[in-house]
């Protein structure tokens, strides 16, 4: 006859278990660059549109201009309303992204429930500048 394992067998396993971090969502590559993400997104969130154009990557920069990024951001954004939750999908490193040139990227995907759009996902792409600080190179709402 088999054993039934105890509760605190079940605890210990589950605490356990707790503790590895899951694929493309927690390590030292990435976790700075989710951060820097999430920063740069809460000034898209609040409106700051210019500011969030200051602190983009300057590869991002020298593709958008200022007053463009401003109304892109605005026409997309603005009729979502406000976040109403975001979630952390994956975040994926990688070296090499269509149409960038070679460098440090992760591509960030979050869930994201918007005021007046229950369900999208935002990409967004941090890339590292020569500085070793991470910037948004690219952010896409679906």
């Amino acid at each position: 006859m088999k054993s039934i394992p105890s509760a605190a067998c079940l605890l210990a396993l589950a605490l356990l278990l707790s503790f590895i971090p899951l694929p493309g969502l927690a390590d030292e590559v990435t976790d700075p660059a989710v951060e820097a993400a999430k920063i740069w997104l809460n000034l898209v969130d609040t409106k700051k549109y210019r500011e969030s154009w200051e602190e983009a990557a300057p590869f991002f920069k020298s593709h958008v201009a200022e007053s463009d990024w401003v109304k892109m951001i605005s026409a997309v954004r603005s009729p979502f309303g406000e976040v109403k939750s975001r979630e952390l999908i994956q975040a994926v490193p990688t070296k090499v992204l269509p149409g960038a040139p070679d460098g440090e990227y992760v591509v960030i995907q979050f869930q994201t429930s918007f005021q007046n759009k229950a369900e999208a996902v935002e990409t967004i792409t941090p890339m590292k500048d020569d500085k070793g600080a991470w910037r948004v190179s690219g952010y896409y709402v679906k």
